[in-house]
C-alpha cells in the first residue's frame, strides 16, 4: 500500500507539472503584483514580493513555495517563510561590503553562502539557525583565486569553484554541511582555456545533480565549455557547448540538469545591446555533447531551471526577460519581459526568481 500511495502521489506530481506548463504557455502576461482579490484569477505568472531593498540579488535558493532565500551585493541575505509576503534580513554581521552571488539553503534553518572577489573577498559563511548566526567557514588566502559558486549534493556533501589558478580550475569539497571546506587535487582538471573562466552571474555556474554528478561552466575563453564530473569533482571531462564565447563577455551563464543525463546552457553576452544569438544550448547525454537551441531565447539569459515534475518544461531568466521551453530546452518563447537575474524552483512548486534593485518574484498560477 505504501508504494501504491507513493506512485498515486508521484503522478498527481506529474500532472500537476503537466497543467502549469501549460498553463504558461498562454500568452504572455505583465511582470506586476497582483491584488490580493484577484489572486484566484490572476493567470499563471511571476508576481512580485516586496522586499524593502534596493540591492542586486543573484543568489536564490528555493526551499518551497513558502520559503526562500536570496543573497546579493552590501552582503545581503534576506529569508521568507510566509511566500514572500515578508522578508528577514538575516545578513552575516560585518559583510556589508561583501558581493554575495550564491546561496544554498537545505531548509528554513540552514543555508551557505559564498562571497566573491579576488583574494580573502572569496569567502563562504554557514548559518544553522535561519541566519540569526552566521559562521566563516573558508576564507580564500590564494591572490590568484576568486570563487563564483557553490552546489552540494546532499545537507553534507558539496563543492566550491574558483576561476582558474595556475592553468586549471580549483574546487574545493565539504563533507560537513560547509562547516569546513578543503582543496580537492587537480591532477584530473582539464586544462583551462587562455581567458577561460566562470561566470559569478545566478549562482548556476556549478550545478548537481543526484549523489555525485556535477557540471561546470565556463566563458572567456575561445569557446563556451561545460565541465562534468562524475566522482564529486575528482576528475573532470570537458565539452564544448554551441553557446559562443571568445570575449570576456560572452559564453555559458547557467546550468540545469533534470537528472544525470538531461541538462540546458544558458548565456551569451551579457553587454547591453549586445546580440546573444545563441543563448541555450540541451544535453541528453549528461554533457558529454551539446546542441544549439533550434529557437534559443532572444537576447542573454544568465539562470535556468526545470519546472518542477516535468520532464521538458524549463524556464530561463535575464536582464530583458523570462522564456520557457516545453520540449526540454529545443523551443523557447519569452512569457514575461521582467528583469531577473535568476531563477530555481522547488518540489512542491516553490518557483523563485531574483534580480537588480530587489526584485523577487513567484510563480502563481
Amino acid at each position: 500500500m505504501r508504494g501504491m500511495g507513493k506512485t498515486r502521489r508521484m503522478v498527481s506530481l506529474g500532472l500537476c507539472g503537466a497543467a502549469l506548463a501549460a498553463a504558461l504557455a498562454a500568452p504572455a502576461q505583465a511582470d506586476a503584483p497582483a491584488p490580493p482579490e484577484a489572486a484566484e484569477t490572476a493567470p499563471p505568472g511571476w508576481r512580485l514580493k516586496d522586499t524593502g531593498k534596493d540591492v542586486r540579488l543573484r543568489g536564490l535558493a528555493a526551499v518551497s513555495r513558502k520559503t526562500a532565500w536570496v543573497a546579493g551585493s552590501r552582503g545581503t541575505v534576506l529569508r521568507t517563510a510566509d511566500g514572500g509576503r515578508g522578508w528577514l534580513d538575516v545578513s552575516p554581521a560585518g559583510a556589508q561590503g561583501m558581493e554575495f552571488r550564491d546561496i544554498e539553503a537545505f531548509d528554513s534553518q540552514r543555508a551557505v553562502v559564498l562571497a566573491i572577489g579576488e583574494g580573502e573577498a572569496s569567502r563562504i559563511f554557514r548559518t544553522g539557525d535561519g541566519g540569526a548566526t552566521w559562521t566563516e567557514s573558508f576564507r580564500n588566502t590564494d591572490p590568484k583565486a576568486f570563487y563564483d559558486c557553490v552546489t552540494f549534493f546532499d545537507s553534507r556533501n558539496g563543492l566550491a569553484m574558483s576561476d582558474p589558478v595556475d592553468g586549471k580550475f580549483r574546487i574545493l569539497s565539504t563533507g560537513d554541511g560547509g562547516r569546513s571546506w578543503k582543496i580537492l587535487p587537480d591532477a584530473g582538471m582539464p586544462a583551462a582555456q587562455s581567458g577561460e573562466a566562470g561566470f559569478a552571474a545566478s549562482g548556476q555556474c556549478l550545478v548537481s545533480s543526484g549523489p555525485r554528478d556535477v557540471w561546470l561552466a565556463t566563458g572567456g575563453g575561445a569557446t563556451g565549455r561545460v565541465l562534468h564530473s562524475a566522482d564529486r569533482g575528482l576528475t573532470w571531462a570537458a565539452a564544448d557547448s554551441t553557446v559562443p564565447a571568445g570575449d570576456p563577455a560572452r559564453g555559458v551563464f547557467g546550468l540545469a540538469f533534470r537528472d544525470r543525463h538531461h541538462g540546458i546552457a544558458v548565456g551569451g553576452d551579457y553587454r547591453t545591446g549586445q546580440a546573444s544569438p545563441k543563448a541555450a544550448a540541451v544535453t541528453g547525454d549528461g554533457g558529454a555533447s551539446w546542441r544549439q537551441a533550434g529557437t534559443p531565447p532572444p537576447a542573454y539569459r544568465s539562470g535556468v531551471t526545470w519546472l518542477p515534475h516535468t520532464r521538458s518544461g524549463a524556464l530561463a531568466v535575464g536582464p530583458t526577460g523570462t522564456d520557457l521551453t516545453l520540449d526540454g530546452g529545443r523551443t523557447w518563447r519569452t512569457i514575461d519581459t521582467g528583469s531577473y537575474d535568476t531563477v530555481d524552483c522547488a518540489g512542491d512548486f516553490g518557483c523563485w526568481a531574483s534580480g537588480e534593485k530587489g526584485r523577487v518574484a513567484r510563480l502563481e498560477f
